[in-house]
């Protein structure tokens, strides 16, 4: 009798497990999988411009208007982060699981991996300033970045809206400092076309500030938050 036990318990045991195992491979297929058509779509356009020698205004444009429209698209399915920083940064303020944070950031991760390759390494995120400049302004612009989507969503939950402050917050931003660190704001756009292209010494520090940036954004809405709740 103890050892039917014993097999009952183990097998249970081995059925939570792979029940756990299945929900995550749907949870990657279906979340996952629109995160990487997203981010793929968003590298293909912005990078692609890059690769194009376009001027910084017209670049800027192009992933501002390819950001946007990729919130108007798959934003009711998944938030349309396209961006690890911007998902982890949710994880971090509880509004993604666990489970749907390492969905996001694996599909995001393959979605510009994909690209990259297409693009056969071309556009990828080129330093041109000093260390300390890069990890200050990558910080800061990935900081203002998330701030705006936190402004604009605790405003409004309408796709439109959102995409038009996100996608112009990003624009205005890579306009403004593309020229010195290629304004990656996102760990997976700098991923995919510097991994392919072989340039894969910066991808960590562009990885930590940016994530870095996006969680402090967090930190300030609780703290701005917390402070207005204060008796006067």
């Amino acid at each position: 009798y103890s050892h039917a036990l014993w097999v009952l318990m183990l097998l249970h045991h081995y059925r939570v497990k792979m029940m756990f195992f299945l929900d995550f491979v749907e949870i990657v297929w279906k979340r996952g999988g629109i995160e990487a058509i997203g981010t793929f779509t968003m590298v293909m356009f912005g990078c692609g411009s890059v690769a194009m020698e376009r001027t910084n205004l017209e670049i800027s444009l192009t992933f501002g208007i390819g950001v946007a429209l990729v919130i108007l698209a798959i934003g009711r399915w998944t938030g349309a982060h396209i961006n690890p920083a911007v998902s982890i940064a949710f994880w971090y303020r509880g509004d993604l699981s666990s489970m749907d944070t390492v969905a996001h950031v694996l599909g995001q991760l393959l979605g510009a991996l994909c690209a990259g390759f297409l693009l056969n390494g071309a556009g990828p995120t080129i330093r041109n300033t000093t260390w300390l400049n890069l990890i200050g302004i990558e910080i800061l612009i990935t900081f203002l970045l998330m701030a705006s989507i936190l402004m604009i969503i605790r405003q409004t939950e309408k796709w439109i809206p959102i995409a038009l402050v996100v996608g112009s917050s990003v624009a205005v931003l890579a306009f403004g400092f593309g020229k010195y660190t290629g304004a990656s704001m996102n760990p997976a756009r700098t991923f995919g076309p510097n991994l392919v292209s072989g340039d894969i010494a910066i991808i960590p520090i562009y990885f930590i500030c940016t994530i870095f940036g996006a969680m402090l954004a967090v930190v300030v809405e609780r703290f701005i938050a917390s402070a207005s709740e204060l008796p006067e």
